[in-house]
C-alpha cells in the first residue's frame, strides 16, 4: 500500500527560494517516514496572495520541485502560476519519483474576487493517472466544494484526489451563536470526508496554517472517515492507500451505481 503524506504549514508570499527550501526539507521527512507521495498546499512555493504572485516564473517553481521529487524518491504534487495563451491560471503538477511531470491540472472554480481578477478558470477535467498501482486525479481547493468535481472523477476511475487548497478564514463572524453562523473550517470536518464516502475514494487535502488560513488539512477514506487530520499549525500527516479498500467500500456504499442521472442531469 503506498503511503500518502499531505503537508499543511505557512508558505511566505514572495519568498519562493525559502518556500522551496521549506518543501525540500519535507519531502525528506516525508520519505524517511515511509511516505511515497507528498501533496502541498496550494500556492505554497509562492505564497497564496493571488494579485502579488500572478506573474512568478511557473516554469522555474516546476523544474526545482521536480528536482525535489527526484533527488528524495517521491512523488510529489505542488501548485504553480500557469501561464497560457488564453491566460494564468492557478494549476497544480503531479511529478513522480524520477521527477518527470506527470500532469498538470488547471484550477477550474476560481474563488473569490481576487482570484477572479487576475487569473482564467480551467477548462479541462483532471486526467486520470497511473501511479503506484492507484489511479490518481488533481484538484485544487474550491473544486472539491462542488459534488460533481468529485463524483466525476471517481465515475471515471479515480482511486484518489490529491488537492492542495488555501482556505481562508473567512466567513460568517456576527457573533450569533456557532449554530447559526458559517465557519469556514466545516469545508475539512464535512465536505472533504462527505467527498470521500459518497464516491467511495480517497482524498488528500493540503491547506495552508492559521491564523489567516483554516488549517485542518486531512486525509479522509473512502468510507468517509479522517485517517490523517491535521490542527491548525505546522504538520505533516500521513496515512496508507490501498485499491482494494476503494473497491470495498463502493461495494457497501452503492452510490455510484445506483445512482440515476436520467432524473437529475
Amino acid at each position: 500500500m503506498p503511503g500518502l503524506a499531505v503537508l499543511q504549514a505557512d508558505g511566505a508570499t514572495g519568498a519562493v527560494e525559502e518556500n522551496l527550501r521549506r518543501i525540500d526539507a519535507f519531502a525528506a521527512r516525508a520519505a524517511e517516514q515511509g511516505a511515497e507521495i507528498l501533496v502541498t498546499p496550494e500556492l505554497f512555493a509562492t505564497g497564496y496572495a493571488p494579485a502579488l504572485v500572478a506573474d512568478s516564473d511557473g516554469p522555474g517553481i516546476r523544474a526545482s520541485l521536480a528536482d525535489i521529487a527526484r533527488r528524495h524518491g517521491i512523488a510529489l504534487v505542488g501548485s504553480t502560476v500557469d501561464a497560457t495563451p488564453e491566460g494564468r491560471h492557478i494549476s497544480a503538477s503531479l511529478f513522480d519519483r524520477e521527477g518527470a511531470e506527470l500532469t498538470r491540472y488547471r484550477k477550474a472554480h476560481l474563488f473569490g474576487a481576487e482570484e477572479q481578477s487576475v487569473f482564467q478558470p480551467g477548462n479541462d477535467l483532471p486526467e486520470l493517472v497511473p501511479l503506484l498501482g492507484l489511479t490518481v486525479a488533481l484538484g485544487i481547493c474550491y473544486d472539491i466544494e462542488f459534488p460533481e468535481f468529485a463524483r466525476s472523477a471517481a465515475q471515471r476511475g479515480a482511486d484518489v484526489l490529491l488537492i492542495p487548497t488555501a482556505v481562508p478564514t473567512t466567513g460568517d463572524v456576527d457573533g450569533r451563536a456557532p449554530e447559526y453562523t458559517y465557519n469556514a473550517e466545516i469545508i475539512s470536518t464535512l465536505l472533504v470526508p462527505a467527498r470521500a464516502l459518497e464516491n467511495g475514494v480517497y482524498v488528500a487535502y493540503a491547506n495552508h496554517t492559521a491564523p489567516d488560513f483554516t488549517g485542518l488539512s486531512c486525509i479522509a477514506g473512502p468510507y468517509g472517515t479522517f485517517l490523517g487530520l491535521a490542527g491548525h499549525g505546522e504538520e505533516l500527516i500521513f496515512a496508507d492507500v490501498d485499491h482494494a479498500e476503494v473497491q470495498r467500500a463502493r461495494q457497501i456504499n452503492t452510490y455510484l451505481t445506483c445512482r440515476r442521472p436520467e432524473l437529475f442531469d
